[in-house]
Order: C-alpha cells, then sequence, then structure tokens
C-alpha cells in the first residue's frame, strides 16, 4: 500500500490488486480544468471531416435530457460538417447516474454504434460512494471499447449550486474527481461545462439560481446578469445552457486536432472489479407467476412512454404475485416504474432473512423510472432471487406529506401495482 498525502486529501493506491480508491476528508481530489484533451477524439473528427455517417450518442441525466447543450451541439456538429451525416442517439434518463447507466449502456447506446459517446453524471453521481463511481464508469468504458474499439468517449461534467464554491476554489467536486482518475487511465478526454459559469458568477455578472424577471423593476435590477438556473441544476435553455454549450465547442475546437484514429487499446482495469459484465435482461426471461401481464406498447400509456427504455413493460397487481430467478454473478436489480398506484415487495435473495421495500416515495404523484435493489455485495456464484407483491400498501399520505404533497384522487392512489420491464446483472443468467 502506497499512501500519497495531497492537503487534506488522501489517495490511496493499492498496488497490489490494481485497486484505486480515493477518500476525501475534506477538499477535492483533483484541480479542475474546463478542458483536458488527452487522446482526443480522433476516430468521429476524421468520419465528419471526410463526410461519412456518425452517430453521437448523449449518456446521462435530466440535464442531458434537457433541450439544452445537447441539442446545441448536436447542431454544431452539423453545421461544422455539413457535409456529414451528424444523427443522435439521446440516452438522457432524468434523475439516473452512472450505476444505471451502464447497466442500460448496450440497449440505449452501443446497439445503435456510435462514433461518439458523451458521458454526463458528475451532477446525480454527486452523492455516490466512490467505488460505486468508478466500477461503473469504468464499466461504462471497457464495455464500449470492447464492443467497438473506435468509438470515441468523452467525459462531461455539469454542476449544482452546492458544487459552486468547491469549482471556484479551482477544484472538482468529488464524483468529477473520481471520473477524472479513469479519463487519465484511459486517455479519455473530458470537458468541465462549469468552469466559466462559476467564473462568472464570482465576478457578479451571473445569478446562478433565481426565477425569470417578470416585472419593469424585476427586469431592471437583474440589469445585464446572466440568470443560470431556475432550481440551481438545471439550466435555462437560453443561458445557462448556452454558457454549456459554448465551454463544449471551445474544448472541441482543440480536441479535434489531437490524436490518430488507431483502435482504442484497454489497460488493465484501473478499479478492482468494474463492471463491464453489467447486462439488461428482459423481465420475460424470469420465472413470472400467471398473474403478470405484458403491457401493449401501442396502446397502454405506460408502455407506450416507458417501454423503449425498459425494452417491455409488466404489470402485476396482485398480492402474492411473484418474479423468481436464478444468476451466477454478484448484484441484481429490478428496472422498474414507481408511481401512484404502486405498491411494496417482499425481497428474498437466498436463504438470507425477507425484507420488505415499497416501490412509492415522496415523489409519486407520478410513474417515472427507477430500480429495486434485490442484491448486491454477494460473493460470486449462484444465487436465486424471489419477489413477491406485499398485501399491504405503503403509508401513502404520510410518505408525500414530506414533499408536502397530497392525494389528489383517491383512486389513483389505491394499488398495490408493481410494473417492472429487466433484470439488472452483474453476472450472468442460470435458468
Amino acid at each position: 500500500m502506497k499512501r500519497i498525502l495531497l492537503g487534506t486529501v488522501v489517495l490511496s493506491l493499492c498496488l497490489s490488486n490494481g485497486t484505486f480508491r480515493a477518500e476525501a476528508a475534506s477538499g477535492e481530489l483533483r484541480e479542475a480544468a474546463e478542458c483536458r484533451i488527452r487522446g482526443g477524439l480522433p476516430h468521429v473528427f476524421e468520419k465528419l471531416q471526410k463526410g461519412r455517417e456518425v452517430r453521437i450518442a448523449y449518456l446521462g441525466g435530466s440535464i442531458t435530457a434537457q433541450p439544452g447543450w445537447r441539442v446545441k451541439t448536436l447542431a454544431w456538429f452539423r453545421q461544422q460538417y455539413p457535409q456529414a451525416q451528424v444523427k443522435e442517439i439521446n440516452a438522457a434518463i432524468g434523475g439516473t447516474g452512472s450505476e444505471l447507466g451502464v447497466f442500460r449502456l448496450e440497449h440505449d447506446v452501443l446497439r445503435h454504434q456510435p462514433d461518439l459517446l458523451f458521458v454526463e453524471f458528475a451532477v446525480n453521481d454527486g452523492g455516490t460512494p466512490l467505488e460505486r463511481i468508478h466500477q461503473a464508469m469504468e464499466g461504462i468504458v471497457r464495455k464500449t471499447w470492447k464492443k467497438e474499439a473506435g468509438t470515441d468517449i468523452c467525459f462531461v461534467y455539469t454542476l449544482t449550486e452546492g458544487m459552486v464554491k468547491t469549482l471556484q476554489a479551482g477544484k472538482c467536486w468529488r464524483s468529477a474527481g473520481a471520473m477524472e482518475a479513469l479519463a487519465d487511465h484511459y486517455g479519455i478526454p473530458s470537458i468541465h461545462m462549469g468552469i466559466e459559469v462559476v467564473r462568472l458568477e464570482q465576478e457578479g455578472k451571473l445569478i446562478f439560481k433565481a426565477p425569470r424577471p417578470k416585472t419593469d423593476e424585476e427586469k431592471a435590477e437583474l440589469g445585464d446578469k446572466i440568470l443560470f438556473s431556475p432550481d440551481g441544476v438545471h439550466p435555462y435553455p437560453d443561458s445557462g445552457h448556452q454558457l454549456y454549450f459554448e465551454a463544449v465547442v471551445r474544448s472541441l475546437l482543440k480536441i479535434r486536432r489531437t490524436g490518430s484514429p488507431d483502435p482504442h487499446k484497454l489497460p488493465r482495469p484501473l478499479v478492482k472489479e468494474p463492471w463491464e459484465e453489467a447486462r439488461m435482461v428482459p423481465l420475460s426471461r424470469a420465472r413470472l407467476s400467471t398473474g403478470w401481464h405484458k403491457l401493449d406498447e401501442k396502446k397502454h400509456p405506460l408502455a407506450q412512454r416507458f417501454g423503449q427504455r425498459l425494452g417491455e413493460l409488466w404489470k402485476a397487481n396482485q398480492p402474492g404475485e411473484t418474479i423468481t430467478y436464478r444468476f451466477r454473478g454478484t448484484k441484481l436489480l429490478i428496472y422498474d416504474l414507481l408511481g401512484p398506484d404502486s405498491g411494496q415487495v417482499i425481497v428474498r435473495v437466498d436463504e438470507k432473512p425477507m425484507k420488505i421495500t415499497p416501490r412509492f416515495d415522496a415523489y409519486c404523484t407520478y410513474h417515472r423510472l427507477a430500480t429495486l435493489a434485490v442484491a448486491e455485495g454477494l460473493p460470486w456464484g449462484e444465487h436465486r432471487v424471489h419477489l413477491e407483491i406485499h398485501p399491504d400498501q405503503p403509508d401513502k399520505a404520510r410518505i408525500l406529506s414530506k414533499r408536502k404533497q397530497k392525494i389528489d384522487d383517491p383512486k389513483r392512489f389505491d394499488d398495490t401495482a408493481w410494473y417492472a420491464g429487466a433484470i439488472l446483472l452483474i453476472g450472468e443468467p442460470v435458468d
């Protein structure tokens, strides 16, 4: 074990087993920079310059899902290279981080054969344990280059209000710092979109969080200051996202002059057990009790809305309906929905005691994608999971009250439904 002390940051390099562990007592891991070029993006720029078809994938959370930097950069590529056919792969899902990203990578991105993959998870991974960020992000890199060694990858970092002071001190937030270690190891370029944002805020030229002015008096008070976001997270498309876009363009103009289009090589993993074996298995591959019904993607509104992400969407709502599955591996989740009519699930793994997990939370006034963590940290080997709908509803009124929400229509909430679409697995199926 070799320990390197940098100020108040301890980096532990476990050289014996090739793992990397970073623990920040206070302060941050890395010096922040708007652009680190590293190995560049030579494959995609060669294809753009030759006027070929190019597919650009955006894997990220709600900031990327917005009609902002993603839309603006796609238009920039098309304007800069009008002779090329530039197509988009939009793989952004709000409220999700790199852990779900590595599982859905094949379904949402790789099967579409991207030439360039932007990965944006620094905000949604902001509170994720560093070990998981390392495992998931390295899994994304290794899965991508195992599938296609000519796909270029670029890490991009956004920010929230809580990250501003850290970035103004010249440091990356902990999640971005963890990703930078991987970017170094694999020669992946990175772009921090927030550097210019925090500089402008520090100089009094930008307001990070504020509603748009409505009255003439409010407009006069704002003057020529830039409004960045209404909520401290999601930038305004015409101002905040414009700054993000300009940071990406400045960086791309530097990056495009670097590197040669040789196949990307995979060095030894930086961390122990990166999730390169993560996979997404259709729920239909599991053993389902007779009360499960596959929802028609052409007719059912939830299947129309979420079926493309989940691959398929199933519903059961009677207590006692079950899913059973056997696998060989270390980790299993269920890719599902939370919503007003959702209930609870009884989880049993091998011979361990059962646990009851609600599929309802304080945001469940609408349906949204989620994951149910079934089995984690298991020893490698064969395991059996048994999932069953619990007969009782969670206390929905109490849960909603945490966000000062109420049950508006009792009929919408009165059920024990479970909507599920896929098994997220690190390992391999046995059944």
